[in-house]
Protein backbone atom coordinates (compact mmCIF):
# COMPACT_ATOMS: atom_id res chain seq x y z
CA UNK A 1 0.00 0.00 0.00
CA UNK A 2 2.78 2.23 0.96
CA UNK A 3 4.62 1.29 -2.30
CA UNK A 4 1.26 2.34 -4.22
CA UNK A 5 0.99 5.80 -2.40
CA UNK A 6 4.74 6.40 -3.46
CA UNK A 7 4.27 5.57 -7.26
CA UNK A 8 1.29 7.71 -7.35
CA UNK A 9 2.80 10.83 -5.51
CA UNK A 10 5.31 10.35 -8.49
CA UNK A 11 2.69 10.58 -10.90
CA UNK A 12 0.71 13.56 -9.14
CA UNK A 13 4.58 16.15 -8.51
CA UNK A 14 5.18 14.74 -12.65
CA UNK A 15 1.96 16.27 -13.89
CA UNK A 16 2.27 19.52 -11.78
CA UNK A 17 5.76 19.99 -13.37
CA UNK A 18 4.47 19.33 -16.89
CA UNK A 19 2.09 22.03 -16.07
CA UNK A 20 3.73 25.01 -14.96
CA UNK A 21 3.87 27.70 -17.80
CA UNK A 22 5.66 31.32 -18.04
CA UNK A 23 3.13 34.08 -17.09
CA UNK A 24 1.48 35.87 -20.28
CA UNK A 25 2.36 39.57 -20.63
CA UNK A 26 0.43 40.58 -22.80
CA UNK A 27 1.84 42.74 -25.73
CA UNK A 28 5.36 41.03 -25.15
CA UNK A 29 6.75 39.13 -28.03
CA UNK A 30 9.91 37.81 -27.80
CA UNK A 31 11.72 38.71 -25.08
CA UNK A 32 15.30 39.57 -26.54
CA UNK A 33 14.61 40.47 -30.73
CA UNK A 34 17.87 41.22 -31.77
CA UNK A 35 19.43 41.37 -35.67
CA UNK A 36 15.93 42.25 -36.49
CA UNK A 37 16.37 44.76 -39.95
CA UNK A 38 14.60 47.85 -39.60
CA UNK A 39 11.09 47.70 -41.37
CA UNK A 40 9.93 51.08 -42.63
CA UNK A 41 6.46 50.38 -42.14
CA UNK A 42 6.87 49.15 -38.83
CA UNK A 43 7.42 51.38 -35.63
CA UNK A 44 9.73 49.76 -32.44
CA UNK A 45 9.53 50.41 -29.02
CA UNK A 46 13.30 50.58 -28.34
CA UNK A 47 14.02 52.59 -31.14
CA UNK A 48 11.31 54.90 -31.26
CA UNK A 49 8.71 54.81 -28.46
CA UNK A 50 11.06 54.27 -25.19
CA UNK A 51 13.36 57.32 -25.99
CA UNK A 52 10.17 59.45 -26.75
CA UNK A 53 9.01 58.52 -23.73
CA UNK A 54 12.12 59.13 -21.96
CA UNK A 55 12.72 62.81 -23.30
CA UNK A 56 9.26 64.03 -23.12
CA UNK A 57 7.70 62.48 -20.03
CA UNK A 58 10.04 60.16 -17.92
CA UNK A 59 11.88 62.53 -16.40
CA UNK A 60 12.32 63.96 -12.49
CA UNK A 61 9.23 65.32 -10.87
CA UNK A 62 7.46 63.83 -13.81
CA UNK A 63 7.11 60.35 -15.01
CA UNK A 64 10.19 58.55 -14.20
CA UNK A 65 10.33 55.79 -11.98
CA UNK A 66 10.99 57.50 -8.48
CA UNK A 67 8.25 60.47 -9.29
CA UNK A 68 5.92 58.37 -10.79
CA UNK A 69 3.46 61.15 -10.77
CA UNK A 70 -0.55 59.60 -10.91
CA UNK A 71 0.83 56.15 -10.86
CA UNK A 72 2.52 56.61 -13.72
CA UNK A 73 6.23 55.11 -14.48
CA UNK A 74 7.46 55.65 -17.87
CA UNK A 75 10.91 54.22 -18.05
CA UNK A 76 10.19 50.65 -19.19
CA UNK A 77 8.33 48.40 -21.35
CA UNK A 78 6.36 46.59 -18.78
CA UNK A 79 5.61 49.89 -16.75
CA UNK A 80 4.46 51.70 -19.75
CA UNK A 81 2.26 48.99 -20.39
CA UNK A 82 1.06 48.51 -16.96
CA UNK A 83 0.50 52.21 -15.62
CA UNK A 84 -0.29 53.97 -19.23
CA UNK A 85 -2.91 51.67 -19.32
CA UNK A 86 -1.90 50.37 -22.53
CA UNK A 87 -5.00 48.50 -24.98
CA UNK A 88 -2.60 46.66 -27.41
CA UNK A 89 -4.53 47.27 -30.98
CA UNK A 90 -7.00 49.60 -29.01
CA UNK A 91 -4.72 53.20 -28.90
CA UNK A 92 -7.93 55.25 -28.21
CA UNK A 93 -8.69 53.13 -25.50
CA UNK A 94 -5.11 53.53 -23.94
CA UNK A 95 -4.94 56.26 -21.52
CA UNK A 96 -1.54 56.78 -22.71
CA UNK A 97 -2.57 57.74 -26.37
CA UNK A 98 -5.58 59.53 -25.03
CA UNK A 99 -3.65 62.37 -22.69
CA UNK A 100 -1.38 62.31 -25.58
CA UNK A 101 -3.64 63.18 -28.06
CA UNK A 102 -5.87 65.69 -25.82
CA UNK A 103 -6.86 68.69 -27.63
CA UNK A 104 -7.04 70.88 -24.31
CA UNK A 105 -4.31 71.84 -22.88
CA UNK A 106 -4.70 71.19 -19.21
CA UNK A 107 -5.37 67.88 -20.01
CA UNK A 108 -2.69 67.23 -22.45
CA UNK A 109 0.65 65.21 -21.69
CA UNK A 110 3.22 67.00 -21.63
CA UNK A 111 1.30 69.51 -19.88
CA UNK A 112 2.38 73.00 -20.47
CA UNK A 113 4.84 74.67 -20.12
CA UNK A 114 6.43 71.55 -21.62
CA UNK A 115 5.89 71.47 -25.78
CA UNK A 116 3.22 69.05 -26.67
CA UNK A 117 4.06 66.23 -29.10
CA UNK A 118 4.14 66.94 -32.48
CA UNK A 119 1.31 65.29 -34.90
CA UNK A 120 4.68 62.94 -36.02
CA UNK A 121 5.39 62.15 -32.43
CA UNK A 122 1.62 61.63 -31.66
CA UNK A 123 1.59 59.27 -34.98
CA UNK A 124 4.21 56.88 -33.86
CA UNK A 125 2.70 56.03 -30.13
CA UNK A 126 -0.91 55.22 -31.81
CA UNK A 127 0.51 52.89 -34.82
CA UNK A 128 2.72 50.74 -31.82
CA UNK A 129 -0.33 50.62 -29.98
CA UNK A 130 -2.19 50.02 -33.34
CA UNK A 131 0.68 47.23 -34.51
CA UNK A 132 0.10 45.52 -30.88
CA UNK A 133 1.97 47.56 -28.35
CA UNK A 134 4.90 44.91 -28.66
CA UNK A 135 8.17 44.86 -26.70
CA UNK A 136 10.46 45.15 -30.09
CA UNK A 137 13.38 46.66 -31.72
CA UNK A 138 15.37 46.41 -34.96
CA UNK A 139 19.23 46.66 -36.04
CA UNK A 140 19.55 49.01 -38.63
CA UNK A 141 22.53 51.53 -38.09
CA UNK A 142 24.23 53.17 -40.71
CA UNK A 143 27.03 54.84 -40.36
CA UNK A 144 28.60 54.75 -43.80
CA UNK A 145 27.63 58.07 -45.15
CA UNK A 146 25.89 60.32 -41.99
CA UNK A 147 24.03 63.48 -43.37
CA UNK A 148 22.34 66.47 -41.35
CA UNK A 149 19.04 65.85 -42.69
CA UNK A 150 18.99 62.41 -42.82
CA UNK A 151 20.25 61.24 -39.46
CA UNK A 152 20.97 64.15 -37.30
CA UNK A 153 17.68 65.90 -37.12
CA UNK A 154 15.61 62.69 -36.93
CA UNK A 155 17.96 61.34 -33.85
CA UNK A 156 17.19 65.23 -32.26
CA UNK A 157 13.40 65.08 -33.21
CA UNK A 158 13.19 61.76 -31.28
CA UNK A 159 15.24 62.24 -28.51
CA UNK A 160 16.05 66.27 -27.66
CA UNK A 161 13.46 68.76 -29.24
CA UNK A 162 10.42 68.12 -27.31
CA UNK A 163 12.59 70.36 -24.72
CA UNK A 164 14.80 71.96 -27.13
CA UNK A 165 12.33 74.11 -29.37
CA UNK A 166 9.55 76.60 -29.38
CA UNK A 167 9.72 80.07 -28.37
CA UNK A 168 10.88 79.06 -24.29
CA UNK A 169 13.38 75.86 -25.14
CA UNK A 170 15.37 74.20 -22.46
CA UNK A 171 18.33 76.15 -21.22
CA UNK A 172 17.48 78.55 -24.25
CA UNK A 173 19.02 76.29 -26.51
CA UNK A 174 16.83 75.21 -30.16
CA UNK A 175 18.15 72.33 -31.25
CA UNK A 176 15.64 72.49 -34.66
CA UNK A 177 18.32 75.23 -35.46
CA UNK A 178 21.38 73.98 -36.99
CA UNK A 179 23.58 76.90 -35.84
CA UNK A 180 22.50 76.14 -32.22
CA UNK A 181 23.16 72.47 -32.79
CA UNK A 182 26.71 73.46 -33.72
CA UNK A 183 27.18 76.07 -30.87
CA UNK A 184 25.95 73.73 -28.47
CA UNK A 185 28.93 71.05 -29.62
CA UNK A 186 31.51 73.67 -29.76
CA UNK A 187 30.85 75.57 -26.54
CA UNK A 188 28.19 73.54 -24.08
CA UNK A 189 30.03 70.18 -24.05
CA UNK A 190 26.50 68.57 -25.99
CA UNK A 191 29.06 65.23 -26.88
CA UNK A 192 30.27 64.62 -23.24
CA UNK A 193 26.41 64.99 -21.69
CA UNK A 194 24.68 62.54 -24.53
CA UNK A 195 27.24 60.40 -23.56
CA UNK A 196 26.82 60.53 -19.98
CA UNK A 197 30.49 61.43 -18.92
CA UNK A 198 31.12 61.63 -15.03
CA UNK A 199 31.12 65.87 -14.48
CA UNK A 200 28.07 66.51 -16.99
CA UNK A 201 24.30 67.02 -16.60
CA UNK A 202 22.83 64.06 -18.88
CA UNK A 203 20.94 64.74 -21.99
CA UNK A 204 18.40 63.53 -22.20
CA UNK A 205 17.48 63.85 -18.38
CA UNK A 206 15.81 61.37 -17.83
CA UNK A 207 18.90 58.88 -17.15
CA UNK A 208 18.70 57.13 -20.70
CA UNK A 209 21.62 57.45 -23.24
CA UNK A 210 20.73 57.70 -26.68
CA UNK A 211 21.45 54.57 -28.93
CA UNK A 212 25.31 53.75 -29.09
CA UNK A 213 24.30 54.03 -33.04
CA UNK A 214 22.91 57.70 -32.80
CA UNK A 215 26.48 58.75 -30.64
CA UNK A 216 28.51 57.45 -33.27
CA UNK A 217 26.55 58.98 -35.77
CA UNK A 218 27.08 62.59 -34.50
CA UNK A 219 30.14 61.90 -33.81
CA UNK A 220 31.21 60.82 -37.40
CA UNK A 221 28.87 64.27 -37.88
CA UNK A 222 31.30 66.79 -36.05
CA UNK A 223 34.40 64.56 -37.20
CA UNK A 224 33.14 65.82 -41.15
CA UNK A 225 32.79 69.53 -39.82
CA UNK A 226 29.09 69.96 -38.84
CA UNK A 227 28.19 70.34 -42.18
CA UNK A 228 24.74 71.45 -43.31
CA UNK A 229 24.06 68.52 -46.16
Amino acid sequence: MFRILQVALVFMLMFLTACKHQPVIVGDPDPDPTNIPCDPDTVYFENDILPLLQASCAYAGCHDAATAQDGVNLTNYFSIIQTGDIKPGNPNGSDLYEVIAENDPDKRMPPPPNNPLSAAQTQLIFTWIQQGAKNNKCDDCDTTDVSYAQNIVPLLNQNCVICHSGANPQAGLNLTSLAELQGAVTYKNLMPRVKHETGYAVMPPSGAKISDCNIRQLELWIADGMPDN
